[in-house]
């Protein structure tokens, strides 16, 4: 199914582990700004995906963010992937870990949105940016099963994700009259580096599998599929929603 990318301006968080989706936009002709806290992560994109536009900073620094972004010019498509995982049983949870996984997983999203939403508008008055030319735009956050349903060590994680869901409710809402869609993709666990560290432990990997009923975790290819599906205008009619791609664990 054609997808109608190519051409189109995206930027990506959380590039340099997600490098899937950075990928797959490349590949559909999209002209991507990638955008992680490892300078290494970014040159090998770099390599890969020649002509994408690498921006390192981390995004739990609002002033560095900023910065980094302020300039960045007008995108017409924005995923918020960055996050971090910063498990602790809930007795155990301490103020860093709360901090640094609201600054990354939600603040950031807010502001990493704002940004690119700014520098939009503003250059619709001297260059018919993104709304003057009326071209639809799209964002999508990545949030988690974890997010609507409880998972042991995972209160901070699983917060952040439950606060993500409604604000991206809140942002379709207020951006729609702009014809500006918002939505989620709620993954189960996803074979990146992060994921394979989290759950690499086979006792801990079969509790969660045995709550999904397609009985895996999921593969990076079917994560992206679904943002490529909500940055496209074939999702046109969707905006507010929380896409899940967790092989029925919400079912159960």
């Amino acid at each position: 199914m054609e997808l109608f990318l190519a051409g189109r301006r995206v930027l990506v968080t959380g590039a340099g582990k997600g490098r899937g989706t950075v990928q797959a936009l490349h590949a559909t002709g999209a002209r991507v700004v990638a955008v992680s806290r490892t300078q290494a992560d970014l040159d090998s994109l770099v390599r890969e995906c020649p002509g994408i536009e690498p921006v390192c900073v981390d995004l739990g620094d609002w002033e560095a963010t900023e910065r980094a972004l302020g300039s960045v010019g007008p995108v017409d498509l924005l995923v918020n992937n960055a996050a971090v995982a910063l498990l602790q049983p809930f007795l155990e949870v301490t103020k860093e870990a709360f901090d640094r996984s609201f600054e990354v997983n939600l603040r950031a999203v807010i502001q990493v949105s704002q940004l690119c939403l700014t520098v939009s508008l503003r250059f619709q008055i001297v260059a018919r940016g993104l709304i003057a030319r009326g071209v639809p735009g799209a964002i999508v956050n990545v949030s988690s099963q974890c997010s609507q349903r409880a998972v042991t060590n995972h209160s901070v994680y699983c917060s952040t994700k439950g606060a993500l869901d409604m604000l991206t409710k809140v942002m379709a809402l207020e951006l729609g009259p702009h014809k500006i869609r918002v939505n989620a993709v709620n993954p189960t666990v996803v074979m990146t580096s992060m994921g394979q560290a989290t759950w690499s432990d086979p006792h801990k990997a079969k509790t969660m599998l045995n709550r999904i009923p397609l009985g895996k975790f999921a593969e990076v290819e079917h994560v992206v599929n679904a943002i490529l599906f909500l940055l496209s205008d074939r999702s046109g009619m969707t905006t507010g929603s929380t896409l899940p791609v967790e092989g029925g664990f919400w079912a159960c």
